[in-house]
């Protein structure tokens, strides 16, 4: 498998849902730039949840050469103008974004994303867990915003599609 460069809000999600240790299972490295790291430090000092993500051997800050001139009119925060421009610089890796505009530019470069629900898919192929069901429901309380409707998908896609396991909250 490849390695990964990560946004912002991948790390935060999966590490409130107790599933941050997951990404080291499924990448040989995730590499994430400093504006990602200032995002998380800022986060930190204002009393969020977020993980620490120094002295991890699977996870390095790297940062791109420069980000094109013409990203920086878009509505896209630093950490995702820095992990697109790094992922164009590295497109053998994967990028990990959860923004749509973000998710739909690094398409149009030809990149391979994947957002935080694509990891729960692929955790659960891997053995990782045997539903995913609660983990959107605490994804949703984590402050995801999930619609009914891609639960449904998500659930149907990780093959579970019985009632019981719909997490609801619209």
């Amino acid at each position: 498998m490849t390695g990964a460069i990560s946004n912002t809000s991948p790390l935060v999600y999966l590490y409130r849902i107790h599933a941050f240790d997951w990404l080291p299972k499924l990448f040989p490295s995730v590499w994430f730039p400093t504006a990602v790291a200032r995002e998380l430090e800022e986060g930190e000092r204002r009393g969020f949840d977020v993980p620490k993500v120094h002295g991890l051997s699977w996870l390095r800050r790297v940062d791109p050469r420069s980000v094109p001139s013409e990203w920086l009119t878009l509505d896209l925060g630093a950490g995702e103008l820095s992990a697109l421009a790094l992922a164009l610089e590295h497109n053998d890796r994967i990028i990990l974004l959860d923004d749509g505009l973000a998710r739909r530019i690094a398409g149009a470069a030809g990149l391979t994303v994947w957002g935080t629900l694509k990891i729960l898919l692929e955790g659960k192929s891997h053995g990782l867990v045997e539903g995913i069901a609660p983990l959107l429901h605490q994804l949703k309380e984590a402050g995801m915003w999930l619609s009914d409707d891609i639960a449904r998908r998500i659930l149907t896609l990780a093959g579970e599609t019985s009632h019981d396991s719909a997490p609801g909250h619209g």
